[in-house]
């Protein structure tokens, strides 16, 4: 059977790409060139890399990319997006769960939740990370955004992700916040791509910022940043906040 995520991502590439939280790719890959000292010999892993959206610019910038993801829809766009910007990038069907490559790379991203604090447990989560961690060379780099947990405890989540959708093909019907899982369990009804509605019941997680430096410090990082995310505003002097629907973490093998 699948899971909600594996369901939402199914024909809805071409509605994805139109969501206002994609809309910030250049800026964002600004600062993930920045992070990596725009060294192009560097390689990087995007972990749930959707419809390839950074994995697209940074192989337009020069560099050695390979995505992996669950969806077959997902892939076939980003397949697309590469071919028409002339980009060679590797896109491969990989569950972020389990997966594995014989040579390292210098970095890995995951953004947007691209995999992880979407699983229905705690541990599927934290292989996500784990798999991050082995994939990297020592000194490699590791960049996501997840779930904050402090965001839905002074705010609703059903309005923000009403808040921020476009051509009304994405409405939060119901939430409900878990205080003692940090879950968030919501029933969503979205437009596809064919113009067909179907309603989607969620699972996800949210993480505190104590959270996330513990899980990361277990997998042996040796330096860990976990700020504020703004879409297409990443930036190292962003302090998280209540406000912030995501923290962005950066950290050091």
């Amino acid at each position: 059977m699948k899971q909600w995520y594996e369901k939402l991502f199914t024909n809805y590439a071409n509605s994805y790409d139109k969501e206002i939280f994609t809309q910030g790719t250049i800026a964002e890959v600004d600062f993930i060139e920045n992070e990596i000292g725009h060294d192009t010999s560097k390689k990087i892993i995007d972990i749930g890399c959707g419809t390839g959206r950074h994995a697209v610019e940074l192989a337009r910038r020069g560099y050695s990319v390979t995505g992996i993801d669950l969806s077959d829809s997902q892939l076939a766009r980003a397949r697309e997006k590469a071919a028409i910007a002339g980009v060679n990038v590797t896109f491969l069907k990989k569950d972020a769960r389990d997966f594995h490559f014989d040579e390292p790379f210098d970095a890995a991203i995951m953004l947007c939740e691209g995999a992880f604090s979407l699983m229905e447990t705690d541990e599927m989560n934290y292989q996500i990370l784990a798999n991050a961690e082995k994939v990297l060379k020592p000194g490699g780099l590791f960049i996501f955004s997840c779930l904050n947990a402090l965001f839905p405890l002074y705010h609703s989540v059903k309005d923000f992700i009403n808040q921020n959708t476009v051509d009304d093909h994405l409405e939060s019907v119901e939430n409900s916040f878990d205080l003692m899982t940090f879950r968030d369990h919501s029933t969503l009804t979205i437009t596809d791509d064919n113009g067909k509605k179907k309603t989607i019941t969620c699972n996800e997680r949210y993480y505190t910022p104590s959270e996330i430096h513990w899980l990361l410090r277990s997998l042996n990082f040796s330096t860990i940043d976990v700020l504020g995310c703004e879409t297409g505003a990443f930036r190292r002097n962003k302090e998280l906040s209540t406000d912030d629907y995501e923290m962005l973490v950066i950290a050091r093998k």
